[in-house]
């Protein structure tokens, strides 16, 4: 999942923001620092056991991470998110944020908390992030382990999280809408709410593995919830139910001379996203070989002055993607993009039953709604 990296910001630094954007520089990135996590969530489309020991040699070390980081501010970054797998699986996590943070970078992490240590939090009390962001699983043991299938997960995310609360770092909380856990996320938003003062937002969109892993896919499609049970969770949150109306009366027919072009979210555009294994991609969801830069074997600059235009002007004359996809109203309330439709057809033009029956129960309900 990605943060959105404007969500806060002052009015004037949101229109510095929008300036800046309107030039395609590359102002924030996403950095995997693994893809190792010590829980084995169920939903996940990305983790790999902590004792991996291939996916460790795969990983960036510490001096190449630092040398892409200098591009990347180079070219214009303002912003990094560090995110994996579990960040603080990574032993010189200490090391690796405090370089982001000596370069001038702003710094959101997103972590599950539970390895989180006195040191950690002394670390990010003394040097603040933007923010730390943590999901939250369950309210209660029995849901968090059902999720996280790790004994123990449940006591080691109250510790690490109340570490970070008593240092005093800004912590953001969300939380995945799953089967897992659909009965308890009523209590999952209270806790949340309680234990953070300005955010809290729930996700039931589940990408499928980052691998293609079959085994794993299987417990992700389990993990899904309907069309109609991600409606009434929705409608039933005040906030997310208002957001869902206004983009209901937001939408419209797209123009009949409008172009074929797959890429038409903020991927590739103001953002990218470097891969644990040193792959450059427009975001974290895109790993068609097609759409991946070896940056071992080449340059940030190159990358994203040379192969990201190349990616973001990428058409299609698929009868299916033109009939359906690309003429679809409801396409920003569908999970579509070029990078999900890969990872669920195998094609970046593939259409997705699921997601448009997704979009179209979204639209229904938020009609009842509309007087």
């Amino acid at each position: 999942m990605r943060t959105d990296y404007t969500d806060t910001l002052t009015l004037t630094d949101l229109t510095l923001w929008k300036r800046l954007a309107q030039k395609r520089i590359p102002l924030a990135f996403d950095l995997e620092l693994t893809a190792r996590c010590n829980n084995d969530c169920r939903h996940c489309s990305v983790n790999l056991p902590a004792d991996d020991a291939q996916a460790q040699q795969r990983e960036l070390d510490f001096d190449e991470i630092s040398a892409l980081v200098d591009q990347a501010v180079s070219l214009g970054s303002l912003w990094c998110l560090l995110t994996g797998g579990e960040p603080l699986v990574r032993p010189d996590f200490p090391e690796l944020y405090l370089c982001l943070r000596r370069k001038g970078l702003l710094v959101t992490v997103f972590t599950n908390a539970c390895l989180v240590t006195e040191a950690h939090a002394k670390l990010l009390r003394d040097y603040p992030p933007r923010d730390v962001e943590v999901t939250v699983y369950g309210a209660n043991q029995q849901t968090y382990e059902r999720v996280t299938r790790r004994p123990g997960s449940y006591a080691a995310f109250r510790r690490g999280l109340a570490l970070l609360e008593q240092a005093g770092v800004r912590v953001r909380l969300k939380a995945m809408a799953l089967a897992a856990n659909l009965h308890d996320l009523p209590a999952i938003a209270r806790f949340c709410r309680e234990h953070t003062r300005d955010y809290f937002h729930f996700d039931p969109q589940l990408n499928l593995r980052c691998d293609h892993d079959s085994r794993r896919n299987r417990d992700i499609r389990a993990e899904r919830l309907s069309p109609e049970q991600i409606v009434a969770v929705e409608q039933a949150d005040a906030a997310q139910a208002h957001a869902l109306k206004k983009a209901c009366e937001k939408l419209k027919t797209p123009a009949a001379d409008r172009d074929n072009r797959l890429f038409r979210c903020g991927a590739g555009r103001n953002s990218f996203n470097i891969g644990y294994d040193g792959m450059f991609r427009l975001c974290g969801a895109l790993n068609a070989a097609s759409c991946r830069y070896d940056l071992r074997a080449g340059s940030l600059a190159d990358a994203w002055l040379h192969f990201a235009p190349r990616i973001l002007d990428m058409q299609s004359q698929a009868p299916d993607f033109l009939a359906k996809c690309r003429a679809c109203p409801l396409a920003d309330l569908c999970f579509w993009c070029p990078a999900h439709a890969e990872l669920e057809t195998g094609k970046l033009d593939g259409w997705c039953e699921y997601f448009c029956r997704v979009a179209h129960a979204r639209f229904e309900a938020a009609q009842k709604k509309i007087p």
